[in-house]
């Protein structure tokens, strides 16, 4: 996931700076130093999830769907998701253990408790904000 979170806030963030342009998917994976497939795999999704827009063609590319003052960092958290941050409790420990019999559950509450800080913090900072800094 941090890869996935790390290229598509470099994305975002280059059409924050671009403003009204298209871009395209060669400038961005130029930029970012990796394949354009990976490039478009990722506009794909935050397409998907409303933060970018698209345009085909020879003078098409790819623009933010709205201002970079509208886009928390935590949308882009949010977009990017797949799966638990901390991992999900996969063990069967043994039930007659006072600590196993439990610890699934303890450990599922504090993976939820730490997520929700994450976002709460990334929902604190716009995609303005952090492209501002460039």
């Amino acid at each position: 996931m941090g890869g996935k979170f790390a290229v598509s806030v470099h994305i975002l963030s280059l059409l924050a700076t671009a403003t009204d342009e298209w871009v395209s998917s060669e400038y961005l994976a130029g930029s970012i130093n990796i394949n354009p497939v990976l490039v478009r795999k990722e506009l794909i999704n935050l397409r998907e999830k409303g933060l970018v827009n698209s345009k085909e063609g020879k003078s098409g590319g790819s623009r933010l769907a709205k201002s970079a003052k509208d886009i928390l960092m935590a949308d882009i958290y949010r977009a990017v998701r797949d799966k638990d941050l901390l991992g999900k409790s996969i063990n069967s420990p043994n039930p007659a253990c006072p600590v196993g019999r439990q610890i699934n559950q303890y450990l599922d509450d504090l993976y939820e408790e730490s997520e929700k800080a994450l976002v709460n913090s990334l929902a604190r900072k716009t995609l303005a904000e952090f492209s501002a800094q460039f």
